[in-house]
């Protein structure tokens, strides 16, 4: 396996752990002196063979929303790679991570044209990453905004593609608890326009392998449906990338590291859709 060249971060025992909504959790186990999970995220872009700029697109964003408050995903689709940033604040109108700000920050980084409407009541955003981004390959003419869904009778949202020239809708998104929603989680994988259960067992949506988890969220989109895992523990995230095939200089670096990363909790997810009798999987994402 080839050694990695960032300098590895490691947790003290003031570090604080959240997962992919920026909700906090205790580890189960002993955490100081373990990795964190900004390593997986540094270990990605080796693999990948991304842009040495891109780690310093990292520092700039740690350096302008803080500590820890920062959520990233890997996205594979197909044979390629990229990287989605989350950044919330549940202030909303009384917000201080800002999609202005994280702009701001990113000027030196990436072109962009888009112009912030900071009165609307969002209360998270996202936008991919990628070496075009930072070579001046693309300009960054889109990111996803997300607001409340009140009214749902589950923790609930709404994502919006917003481009210089519309604002669109691309999801709604529900979250259940997987311990006592279960049966919840099943009618709602099972209620799709884009999947036929008689044909598509539940099972292949809803993996029995990644149900001991904290939270299950189902997403209905345009084109397709999606689900994710929060809160599955490292033995499963090692399931998940085999699994969904990820490069094998990441799984061997999970593998290797997995004392030193069983500590944290991992959130992943998976786009589907039926295409022919069979499940499609669009793309797949480890998020912390």
């Amino acid at each position: 396996m080839k050694e990695t060249t960032f300098t590895p971060e490691y947790t003290t025992e003031e570090d604080r752990f959240f997962n992919y909504a920026l909700w906090p959790y205790k580890p189960a186990v002993p955490f100081a002196d373990k990795l964190r999970s900004i390593n997986l995220l540094l270990h990605s872009f080796e693999t990948a063979g991304a842009d040495p700029r891109l780690f310093q697109l990292v520092r700039t964003i740690r350096e302008a929303v803080g500590p820890s408050h920062t959520v990233w995903g890997v996205k594979r689709m197909g044979k390629r790679v990229k990287w989605e940033f989350y950044f919330y604040d549940y202030a909303r109108s009384r917000r201080q991570r800002s999609i202005s700000l994280v702009l701001d920050a990113m000027k030196p980084f990436a072109a962009c044209r888009l112009k912030p409407n900071e009165n609307l009541l969002y209360f998270m955003f996202s936008l991919d990453i990628d070496s075009a981004l930072v070579t001046g390959g693309r300009d960054l003419e889109e990111l996803h905004m997300y607001i409340g869904n009140p009214g749902s009778a589950v923790s609930s949202g709404i994502c919006y593609s917003v481009t210089p020239r519309e604002t669109r809708l691309e999801n709604f998104y529900f979250f259940f608890d997987a311990a006592k929603q279960l049966d919840e989680v099943l009618a709602k994988a099972a209620c799709s326009a884009h999947i036929d259960i008689t044909r598509i067992g539940v099972d292949l949506i809803v993996r029995p392998e990644l149900r001991a988890c904290r939270t299950i969220c189902i997403a209905n989109k345009q084109g397709n449906d999606c689900i994710y895992f929060a809160g599955i523990r490292v033995e499963q995230f090692i399931f998940f990338l085999k699994q969904f095939e990820y490069p094998k200089e990441t799984i061997s670096y999970v593998e290797k590291n997995r004392s030193m990363l069983g500590h944290l909790e991992y959130d992943v997810g998976f786009d589907y859709r039926m295409d022919g009798g069979e499940l499609i999987i669009l793309k797949s994402k480890p998020l912390t």
